[in-house]
């Protein structure tokens, strides 16, 4: 099944059709490879919430409404923010396309609930993996988001888990699958730091080669440039630095190396993303 959304061209009058498949109809991969991996560390909920529910409707991408009146978000997953355009006031497409498919998968299913890290978000939003019964396993929603390409994987999340959802985000960039094939959400090269600056406040993925690693005060910065006011450079708290360690990934060692680095665009001097743990860098050697 196929749904039509439009899209805004850079001439007023003109628009594009775009034709996307419904969610409902899983791409193979994503049907294949949505079951949960076996080491991740998923929790119950809460004492006195109840872990499971009907979906009553679906509000973004990530947001969705249970008939019991909770408002919940999947967990460990980045959506197309559902800002109005500049030219028409509508939604970004990418944005809508992401709500179709999360409501073609859990709308009017009984779902299950677990978490894993933060139970809220600063709004008092629960944050939950959801799964939802298929044959003789679960489905899981958040991977079969990635799968789609609907969804890009987020940050903060347990490593092995993070590895699962970075493997199917991988096969749907490379395969140009849904928000993979909107240019606005390409993968970014380090070496141009004005295209970068361009997506501050925003979530971005970008790849690019680690000139130096350097340690001031409190903080160390992975360097992909040599000028600090134009050059982007990723920032971990040496606090947090023995979270990488523990991980296997010394920071000092990356040195030299081609990574691929995802969070938050800010910009101070230069652009800056802070990463707060090794799910954010992946190795992205090329031979």
């Amino acid at each position: 099944m196929l749904i039509a959304i439009p899209l805004v061209r850079a001439s007023r009058a003109s628009f594009l059709v775009c034709l996307l498949p419904l969610a409902g109809f899983l791409h193979p991969a994503a049907a294949e490879e949505a079951k949960p991996p076996a080491a991740c560390r998923f929790e119950p909920l809460g004492a006195g919430t109840m872990d499971s529910g009907k979906v009553s409707a679906v509000v973004d991408g990530r947001t969705f409404v249970l008939e019991d009146g909770r408002e919940l978000r999947l967990a460990g997953i980045e959506v197309p923010a559902a800002m109005p355009s500049v030219k028409d006031g509508g939604p970004l497409p990418a944005a809508q396309a992401a709500k179709a498919a999360l409501e073609e998968l859990i709308v009017g299913r009984e779902v299950g609930l677990k978490r894993l890290g933060p139970e809220a978000d600063r709004y008092g939003r629960g944050l939950v993996h959801v799964f939802l019964p298929r044959d003789d396993t679960q489905l899981w929603a958040q991977r079969a988001m990635v799968a789609q390409g609907q969804a890009r994987v987020a940050t903060r999340l347990d490593r092995p888990c993070a590895q699962e959802l970075l493997s199917a985000e991988g096969a749907a960039r490379a395969a140009g699958r849904g928000l993979w094939a909107d240019p606005q959400f390409r993968l970014r090269p380090a070496e141009n730091p004005a295209d970068i600056v361009g997506e501050r406040g925003r979530f971005a993925l970008i790849e690019g080669k680690i000139i130096s690693v350097r340690e001031s005060g409190g903080t160390v910065y992975l360097n992909f440039g040599r000028r600090w006011t134009r050059d982007l450079a990723v920032t971990v708290l040496k606090r947090n630095e023995r979270v990488f360690t523990a991980a296997g990934m010394e920071l000092k060692k990356l040195e030299g190396r081609r990574v691929r680095i995802r969070g938050w665009v800010e910009e101070r001097g230069g652009p800056r993303i802070e990463a707060h743990g090794p799910e954010q860098i992946e190795m992205a050697e090329r031979n």
